[in-house]
């Protein structure tokens, strides 16, 4: 027991330093006074982290990645949201939707990605941020967003909508005074969890925005034409982006849920 004991906090040791030992380097590189990326350490400085918004490269790039990240999230929320209540009722064909939104996933990300790129160039639309790009990114986190609110929408009780309607509320109504509110929680968590990936997605990307950069193409870039010694820099803070993204999710889908607990007790 002593021993499978020992095994056991040894392997969840290693899992987390696994996992974070290279954030804690790329923060302890981001301080280094150093004109080469690496060890050892020559001295603290804040020089790169003013480097990283030099230019302003990364803000737009920043700026661009949040606006096609939340029209993307956006469009793909609301179209999983549509799906995910058509598929409460029985129509044919029905059971070939689901394979059908799963598909994105399990293409390869370079497959995608060229095939984007040559559709958009058979069909003649420009490649940039708001059309290959955006394209791109809702075809890509949509199943994602719609396996997250299915489940939500699958398991509703359908008594509480038709007790509604029995007392003459119209089916907009019902939606928007009963069911939205008790699935607000999987919807904020599906807008946030599709604005991460649209945000972090690289591959699809890469093929069809054309001059505009998102961040993980600018990083790419930079990785590519120079290696930089402010990357670890521009690493924290997009990593630091990303946790602040995160938080803020768990703190909207927990309000939101206590909320919607709430009205389920009324």
């Amino acid at each position: 027991m002593i021993a499978s004991g020992w095994l056991l906090r040894s392997y969840v040791g290693l899992f987390f330093a696994f996992l974070y030992a290279p954030i804690l380097v790329l923060f302890i590189l981001s301080f280094n006074d150093s004109e080469v990326m690496g060890f050892p350490f020559r001295g603290f400085t804040l020089r790169w982290y003013g480097e990283v918004f030099e230019g302003g490269g990364l803000v737009k790039a920043l700026v661009n990645s949040f606006a096609v990240g939340l029209a993307s999230a956006t469009i793909a929320t609301a179209l999983a949201l549509m799906a995910a209540l058509g598929l409460r009722y029985q129509f044919p064909g029905r059971g070939w939707v689901i394979p059908a939104f799963l598909l994105p996933i399990i293409t390869p990300g370079i497959v995608s990605g060229v095939m984007l790129l040559v559709f958009l160039g058979l069909t003649g639309v420009p490649y940039g941020l708001w059309t290959g790009s955006l394209i791109a990114h809702v075809t890509w986190v949509l199943p994602f967003a719609f396996l997250t609110l299915y489940p939500r929408l699958h398991k509703f009780d359908r008594s509480i909508e038709e007790a509604a309607m029995d007392l003459g509320a119209t089916p907009w109504v019902v939606f928007l005074r009963i069911v939205l509110p008790l699935i607000q929680p999987a919807l904020i968590a599906t807008l946030l969890f599709a604005f991460t990936l649209s945000f972090d997605e690289f591959i699809r990307t890469l093929f069809v925005a054309g001059s505009d950069r998102t961040t993980p193409v600018h990083l790419w870039l930079l990785i590519v034409e120079q290696v930089a010694p402010e990357l670890p820099a521009v690493g924290v803070v997009i990593m630091s982006i990303s946790a602040l993204i995160a938080a803020l999710g768990f703190w909207l889908s927990g309000r939101a849920s206590r909320l919607a607990a709430a009205v389920e007790r009324r």
